[in-house]
């Protein structure tokens, strides 16, 4: 393989007629450039350059190679004014995956001030749970997650991947409005459980096998109550249906409150519970659109959720 430095040089001899002028253009002393023109020949397996007088010549090798070299440093050129470019101008596909409330709260802000500053990126957005994105992530198909970390049972995130914290907020139990718990300030975990354990309420949630899920089992089994979760839903909004109409109970983020029928009552929870919103990218593959889409996510300031807490 040869050294870019060593095909520059040898330009430079061929543009310069030269190695005292080729060294003069390229800022070396002749010597240096003589010893790179000598590894380039041992590199090529043939003579490239022949006396001339006092000076030297390519020799018909010396001008194949001068021939492929200028076309391969035009090409070196052009890749280093694209990049130099992209650092210019972000453009291009950015391709984006999120769970459901952080989408609803986080994305569109983000986003609307991101097209503002780069007009040229194009960004594709569909919701998931953190079980399928995070694999996706992995594989190429997504260039950066939206993920949530509940304080019951924090994400294990894959080596190899960057970070950045968005959101860290307050978990809630959902409860009708009527329900004899709705007028607390707190309501411990343990108050859902009967004598043997079992829980006295029916529990709504996402489906089995996501974060939230695994969450409220961890949180629930803690405080010795085995939740009876019958109402596997993914989206949030369509567990405080359920939640206002008396059929169920619920472990609400902050965000998730956003979208909250009227009649519902939201209550801190005793042990406290938290969930995380980070942003999650693949370190190898970090582009400058997936850095300004994170800063972007970083300064959003999301509006105030502005569904109760505790007694009306």
């Amino acid at each position: 393989m040869f050294s870019i430095e060593r095909l520059r040089a040898l330009v430079s001899v061929r543009t310069h007629g030269s190695i005292a002028g080729a060294a003069r253009a390229l800022h070396v002393t002749p010597s240096a450039l003589s010893q790179q023109l000598t590894k380039l020949e041992r590199e090529a397996g043939q003579r490239l350059l022949e006396p001339q007088g006092r000076s030297v010549r390519l020799t018909h090798a010396g001008r194949v190679l001068a021939g492929h070299a200028a076309r391969v440093l035009d090409q070196v050129n052009a890749a280093q004014a694209d990049l130099a470019a992209l650092d210019r101008q972000i453009l291009g596909p950015l391709r984006l995956g999120g769970v459901g409330s952080a989408v609803r709260s986080l994305v569109p802000g983000a986003l609307s001030t991101l097209l503002a500053r780069h007009p040229g990126l194009v960004p594709t957005l569909r919701d998931g749970e953190v079980v399928s994105l995070l694999p996706e992530l992995l594989r190429g198909d997504l260039d950066l997650v939206l993920a949530e970390s509940w304080s019951s049972r924090p994400v294990a995130l894959p080596a190899g991947v960057r970070t950045a914290d968005l959101v860290d907020e307050r978990v809630c139990l959902a409860l009708p409005a009527g329900h004899p718990l709705a007028d607390r300030d707190t309501v411990a975990l343990t108050a859902f459980g009967g004598a043997d354990g079992e829980s006295r309420v029916t529990w709504a949630s996402c489906p089995e096998g996501t974060e939230p899920y695994e969450a409220i089992l961890q949180a629930l089994r803690s405080c010795g109550v085995e939740p009876d979760i019958r109402y596997r839903l993914a989206e949030i909004p369509s567990q405080l249906e359920l939640v206002a109409a008396g059929l169920a109970v619920a472990l609400v983020p902050d965000l998730g409150r956003r979208t909250a029928p009227t009649g519902l009552r939201f209550v801190p929870t005793d042990p406290p519970l938290r969930r995380a919103i980070r942003a999650v990218w693949r370190a190898d593959t970090e582009t400058p659109a997936v850095r300004a889409c994170v800063e972007a996510l970083i300064d959003l300031d999301p509006a105030p959720v502005d569904a109760p807490i505790g007694a009306p």
